[in-house]
């Protein structure tokens, strides 16, 4: 079953605070999941909303890897943030992550993860990754600042994806994350894309049609 579900407060963890999960599909069964994350921005603690253009732009993954999927037991869902930045030792969108990652337990069980974020959506997928039930990132244009940590990423599946023409985020980063959580042990790669910019919108067909199969093909069988 398909779903566009109100973006209300319903089901939150407190009062006044917001889901951190947007379910955009839900299965009768789940069997697993994938969540998307979008970016945001180094600082800001203005309100995150999901008209803003960062999380407009993974609509089109979520759409593409829905149409790419086998069948429908695989619940689908966005995170949503509290406010639009990282915000240094706090890591808002982390904590946002980790608040969707329970809220799923609930809806859906103890069904494996897999993460796909987009830039400061995949610092936060990277880093998220050390849960449990996270299976696999995917990670697109990530901020990787130096000393992000690896450790976590042990017998995880990690893919990065890069565009080499990157202005905002930083590909030999990626290049240089990945090299670091192969050594961790993780089961990771990366992939640059000659011509991609940051947005993705250069050949966005293709990011759309890779990064679904892609993300797919992490999923348990």
């Amino acid at each position: 079953m398909t779903v566009n579900e109100r973006e209300g407060t319903a089901g939150a963890g407190a009062p006044g605070v917001p889901t951190a999960l947007v379910p955009r599909r839900v299965p009768g069964a789940p069997r697993a999941a994938v969540l998307f994350l979008h970016g945001g921005r180094s600082e800001g603690r203005a309100p995150s909303r999901p008209w803003h253009l960062a999380a407009l732009r993974m609509r089109p993954f979520v759409r593409a890897v829905a149409a790419a999927l086998p069948d429908d037991g695989v619940f689908l869902g966005e995170v949503r943030y509290r406010v639009r930045g990282w915000n240094g030792s706090e890591g808002d969108a982390l904590r946002d992550v980790r608040r969707a990652l329970d809220e799923l337990a609930r809806r859906a069980g103890d069904v494996p993860v897999v993460l796909v974020g987009h830039s400061m959506g995949g610092r936060a997928a990277l880093r998220a990754a050390g849960a449990p039930q996270v299976r696999a990132v995917l990670a697109l244009a990530p901020w990787c600042p130096d000393g992000e940590p690896v450790s976590h990423l042990r017998d995880k599946d990690v893919v990065v994806i890069h565009g080499d023409r990157d202005r905002v985020t930083e590909p030999g980063a990626s290049v240089a994350f990945v090299d670091r959580a192969r050594a961790a042990g993780a089961r990771a790669d990366v992939r640059l894309v000659p011509g991609g910019d940051h947005a993705m919108l250069r050949g966005d067909t293709d990011w759309h049609r890779v990064a679904a199969a892609t993300a797919v093909g992490m999923l348990p069988p």
